[in-house]
């Protein structure tokens, strides 16, 4: 029998016939299980005459029946046609009748045909990776700032340059029922600070600590803060100290603070070293996702709708595992609109799809393996996260059968690696 191909080239449907007998011979054995199991009045348990079990139990038999069958020559037709199926069947046009065979359709998904083009032509950047001394100078003041102390200041009040220690109320001037109220207490603000709103400097500056000031704010339409942004408060600010800022001198001392220098030179290397990682990390990042995006539009397939809706399923589990990390609740995870949040994860979800296909080809044209020492430096990095013993690590990874997943994204992983050190 030949497999129907539907609208799309990812769309399989076929016929399939289960003969007279294996229904018979299912129908038979499920009797006989039926027999042992069921209570019926006036019969000893497991003497219950089959006719008796076939009448009473109809319906729930041939149930019974079909659930057995249909998976077992499912598998068995799809095997035969060569076809391997992506997706759960939908089983439609079920007819079966006591004494006759199952007759079914079935409509699934297949992996399409995949022949990757044109990779080997691909070219993403590979910029020189620089740090200069001024960038190393602002991570280290950086540093210092961190290592700042503030001493209270008692005999005068605020001017430029000081620390006002303050509670503050803020009312939005507008009625606006998104828009909330601010309350913050023993926040520090700088007088005078380039990040200070000139209304605080402008008010603050002159008062005693134990004094309250009130005044309007009003944000630029480009505030950092949305909640702010365009909006006028009234606030209520009491000063509860004053301080000033020292920061420690940049020496040898300094160095020997931070754990593990002794010199403000090894300090100097050791954020150097770590800015430029950073960036060759990015720039490394950035140009294979490019080189993605290429290989994708030089090479557009169909992609099976299972495939991207269960990346769709990744994608949310990680967003809402990373949202419950940072305390939101259940309750409010449940007001969330599922239906939404899945089509807005839609366009990425297939672009993830599509490119894990694309690199499984590329490792299968330059055969690209995983050894057995990478999968086992993967389960020692797992052990090492969650504190577990490797042993334990690798029997939940064999049961959840996701030793396999980890060896499928290593293997892309060196794919992509490989694309990108021949793009250069």
């Amino acid at each position: 029998m030949t497999p129907t191909e539907t609208t799309t080239d990812t769309k399989r449907e076929i016929e399939v016939q289960v003969p007279a007998e294996e229904v018979s011979r299912e129908t038979d054995a499920l009797i006989q299980k039926y027999q042992k199991l069921a209570r019926i009045p006036g019969f000893r348990r497991g003497h219950v005459p089959a006719s008796i079990i076939r009448q009473r139990f109809s319906q729930d038999i041939q149930n019974d029946v079909i659930d057995a069958l249909v998976p077992k020559y499912f598998r068995k037709e799809t095997e035969r046609l060569g076809l391997y199926p992506v997706s759960q069947p939908r089983v439609t046009d079920l007819h079966s009748h006591e004494g006759e065979g199952l007759h079914f359709k079935a409509t699934f998904e297949v992996m399409p045909e995949i022949k990757v083009e044109g990779y080997k032509e691909l070219r993403a950047d590979h910029p020189e990776i620089t740090v200069t001394d001024e960038e190393v100078e602002q991570s280290l003041n950086a540093l210092r700032e961190q290592k700042a102390t503030f001493s209270p200041v008692k005999v005068r009040a605020i001017e430029e340059g000081d620390y006002a220690q303050v509670s503050l109320d803020g009312t939005p001037n507008q009625e606006d029922p998104n828009t909330k109220p601010v309350h913050m207490d023993d926040v520090l603000v700088e007088i005078g600070g380039k990040n200070t709103m000139p209304e605080f400097t402008e008010n603050l500056t002159g008062a005693n600590a134990g004094e309250e000031r009130t005044f309007d704010v009003t944000y630029p339409e480009d505030f950092s803060d949305e909640r702010l942004r365009g909006k006028v408060f009234s606030y209520k600010v009491k000063v509860n100290a004053i301080k000033t800022k020292s920061l420690p001198e940049l020496n040898d001392d300094f160095a020997k603070e931070l754990g593990e220098f002794t010199t403000l030179d090894e300090v100097r290397k050791r954020l150097r070293e770590g800015m430029e990682q950073d960036r060759r990390t990015t720039a490394e990042r950035e140009a294979k996702d490019k080189l993605l995006s290429d290989l994708i539009r030089r090479n557009e397939f169909q992609v099976p709708e299972a495939l991207v809706e269960h990346q769709i399923d990744i994608r949310l589990e990680r967003g809402l595992r990373a949202l419950a990390a940072q305390g939101l609740s259940q309750e409010h995870m449940k007001k969330m609109d599922l239906p939404r949040l899945r089509a807005g994860q839609r366009d990425q979800a297939l672009q993830e799809v599509k490119a894990s296909l694309l690199l499984e080809k590329i490792a299968d044209e330059e055969k690209i393996e995983v050894g057995d020492e990478e999968i086992n430096r993967e389960i020692e990095a797992l052990a090492t996260q969650t504190n577990q013993t490797a042993d334990a690590i690798r029997a939940r990874l064999t049961r959840d059968g996701a030793l396999d997943r980890i060896r499928n994204r290593i293997r892309n992983e060196k794919a992509l690696e490989f694309l990108y050190r021949q793009s250069a």
